[in-house]
């Protein structure tokens, strides 16, 4: 494993310190955290912004779309099975 200092105002550092402690964590092991989810979330980012480039050049190259009236069924049929399988408030 390699070492990375990094500076933190001491306004953040205590910051960082109380959530850790709140978390039940070390401060290293919160900062590996937020680090992780950080870059997990850009990289997120960055492969559904590649995704949407690539629809969107395939949009304009075939000129292929799904009409709204097909779209709109597809998506209220998605709703009603997400529906019928949240289980009710205590119905454990």
């Amino acid at each position: 494993m390699s070492t990375t200092t990094i500076r933190l105002p001491e306004d953040l550092k205590a910051r960082v310190s109380r959530a850790a402690q709140e978390s039940g964590v070390s401060t290293h092991s919160f900062i590996l955290q937020a680090i992780a989810e950080k870059t997990q979330q850009e990289e997120s980012r960055t492969a559904f912004d590649a995704l949407a480039e690539g629809r969107y050049a395939r949009l304009l190259a075939t000129g292929q779309t799904v009409p709204w009236q097909e779209m709109r069924a597809w998506l209220l049929e998605r709703a009603e099975a997400a529906r019928e399988q949240a289980a009710a408030p205590g119905a454990d």
